[in-house]
């Protein structure tokens, strides 16, 4: 038996193992929650809060809770289970009827995408579980620094903020073409179109927030300036020093809390399968 077939082999049986089926689906629970927060702590800063608002200053925020530690290992746990699903879905994956092999290579590389998100979740999730207090605005300016004086370094700057930025584009499509539903098996009536709802509003906001992410990069990378570059908090005070900034970034917290509300919702309704 081949490698290939050895691995498809055990990806099926991951994949029929229903206890697997229910800890992908909290990872995206998990992903609700965190969008939910990440929407509560942007709208502070629409109002004039001082205060962070990106994935691991919710992390932080969970750690100082009630109960914050267990939390945070649920967490690590959900998101794990979700970018390990991606894995074993990409490993599956077959042409479809006439598709062109660059096609399922194309979908093959957006779940491997997927699960480095995921993973790297449940890796900050279980950091600060431990102990530590990552700093992602900060981190991002480090390794832009390291890499604008490094040869070669720009070039793979710019290039993360290509692939930001296009994934930033990406979600904006997925909400506006409502592709998104491809995945899900939506009931019918208001709660169907409630959940599509909250998925056009959610995608279109975390969109606007990647694409400008990556946008930051980009000009970090022409202008050899990493204090240009940043994660999401940048993106949300390069957003809030904008005419009608404040607004702007209220609009895009409310559509974060969307995105978090339908994910918690694509837990139930999702389709389990990227074939």
């Amino acid at each position: 038996m081949g490698a290939v077939t050895e691995a498809r082999t055990a990806a099926h049986a991951v994949e029929d193992a229903e206890w697997f089926r229910v800890l992908a689906r909290s990872g995206y629970v998990a992903n609700g929650v965190v969008h939910l927060i990440l929407g509560v702590l942007t709208l502070a800063v629409a109002v004039g809060s001082d205060g962070a608002s990106d994935q691991t200053m919710v992390f932080r925020a969970i750690a100082a809770a009630p109960l914050g530690f267990a939390a945070l290992w649920a967490l690590t746990v959900g998101f794990s289970a979700l970018g390990l699903w991606q894995l074993v879905q990409s490993v599956l994956m077959r042409r479809r009827g006439d598709e062109m092999r660059a096609a399922v290579w194309g979908r093959r590389l957006g779940a491997w995408g997927q699960a480095l998100v995921f993973l790297a979740l449940g890796l900050i999730a279980a950091a600060v579980a431990l102990g530590a207090r990552p700093d992602a605005e900060a981190t991002a300016e480090d390794l832009s620094s390291v890499l604008l004086e490094i040869w070669g370094g720009a070039v793979v700057l710019g290039l993360t903020g290509l692939g930001v930025a296009i994934g930033g584009v990406s979600f904006l499509v997925m909400g506006v073409r409502r592709s998104f539903e491809n995945r899900m098996t939506l009931p019918d009536g208001r709660l169907g179109t409630t959940i599509r709802v909250l998925g056009i509003v959610g995608f279109v906001a975390k969109g606007v927030a990647l694409t400008i992410v990556g946008i930051l990069l980009l000009i970090a990378t022409v202008s050899a300036d990493a204090d240009v570059a940043g994660g999401l908090d940048g993106a949300v005070q390069a957003l809030f020093r904008l005419t009608l900034g404040p607004y702007l970034v209220a609009a895009v917290a409310a559509g974060l809390v969307c995105y978090g509300v339908f994910t918690v919702f694509r837990a139930r309704y999702a389709r389990l399968t990227w074939r």
